[in-house]
């Protein structure tokens, strides 16, 4: 477990990357911030293994892509008996998602050109300042739902009269995965709002699609809502519930960030809890921050049953440890029992 950070003590920090001028451009970026300290580099995984031992940093930047061993490799190896907050820095590369799934607690998109260094580094210094009070969970990577395993709720009509918001951030992707690949193909219309880099929110959605057994896309203004269906915001743009008679769509759209976030998950709670009519869930899982909070607080004092992630199992629990300061849980669950929790909610509905 990652050692709490006190303003006196700096984040030790040891930078992987088999390119000398991507590990220049980062180690010359962490070392202009007064909270960070970068103590060390390796040149690829072996290189890795045999320093973490030696420079004991508190988190590690690690590229996915290297010659020899990769960094998900290396993750499923190492992390399970070494436990450290990895935060991987990647090209627009769904091999990202492998390591996430082996245990990184995040992702920063590398740079495209020279203009991009600035807002690169500012990202990457945010998420290794919450990584060094994460708790990273090793894991083994999903495998698709098989087809039919999960018993379908059926047809009441009922069921057709309630939509699920679903938010989250740092440790997420791996989090909402596993709420997601436990529910039934006939779920109730589903948005997900999770914090990732433009670029990545499609192949996020596509990975959960292959990997669960309702529909999953990246969300573009005017799909409708419907059963079966479950749409991921875009990285980029604020993604909102919209009603039209009795149908619902969303509109996704550039605008201001909202709890310093786009897509930011209270513009997705608040759009809720002003224009559905019909019954709501939400869910809030793990992340730094409060981001969520008060928009789902808004929906529980518009009648929505909502569901947040206990602190055991968040890779960080800063959004749902706000929501339920303030009031906005009703239930708390561990990450693999929150698909329980929200089943046996909609059934108690049919």
């Amino acid at each position: 477990m990652a050692i709490p950070v006190t303003p006196n003590k700096k984040i030790r920090v040891m930078v992987v990357d088999d390119s000398m001028v991507a590990r220049s451009m980062i180690i010359r970026g962490l070392s202009s911030h007064p909270k960070i300290e970068v103590v060390g580099f390796a040149i690829n995984t072996l290189d890795a293994k045999l320093k973490i031992p030696q420079y004991k940093p508190d988190v590690v930047t690690m590229d996915v892509e290297m010659p020899g061993q990769s960094g998900t490799e290396f993750l499923k190896q190492y992390l399970p008996s070494h436990p450290i907050p990895v935060i991987l820095v990647s090209s627009l590369n769904l091999k990202v998602f492998d390591a996430l799934a082996v245990g990184a607690v995040d992702f920063v998109r590398k740079p495209d050109d020279q203009q991009g260094v600035d807002t690169f580094i500012a990202a990457l210094i945010q998420k290794i300042i919450i990584a060094s009070n994460a708790k990273p969970r090793p894991s083994a990577p999903s495998a698709p739902a098989a087809p039919g395993s999960i018993p379908k709720l059926g047809n009441s009509p009922n069921l057709d009269r309630i939509i699920i918001g679903l938010g989250a951030s740092t440790g997420g992707t791996e989090a909402t995965l596993e709420v997601m690949k436990r529910l039934p193909a006939d779920i109730p219309p589903m948005v997900i709002v999770q914090h990732m880099p433009p670029g990545f929110t499609k192949m996020y959605a596509e990975r959960l699609n292959r990997l669960c057994a309702m529909e999953v896309r990246e969300a573009q203004s005017g799909d409708e809502l419907h059963r079966g269906l479950a749409l991921v915001a875009p990285a980029d743009l604020q993604c909102r519930v919209v009603r039209i008679g009795t149908r619902y769509t969303v509109n996704c759209t550039p605008g201001e960030k909202v709890s310093g976030h786009r897509p930011s998950v209270d513009a997705l709670f608040q759009s809720m809890a002003e224009v559905v009519s019909c019954k709501m869930a939400g869910i809030i899982m793990t992340g730094m921050g409060q981001d969520g909070a008060v928009g789902l607080l808004a929906m529980r004092k518009k009648g929505a049953y909502t569901i947040g992630q206990d602190k055991e199992s968040s890779v960080v629990y800063g959004m749902p440890g706000v929501a339920h300061n303030i009031g906005a849980v009703m239930i708390q669950a561990s990450c693999e029992n929150i698909s329980n929790v929200l089943i046996r909610h909609l059934k108690s509905l049919g």
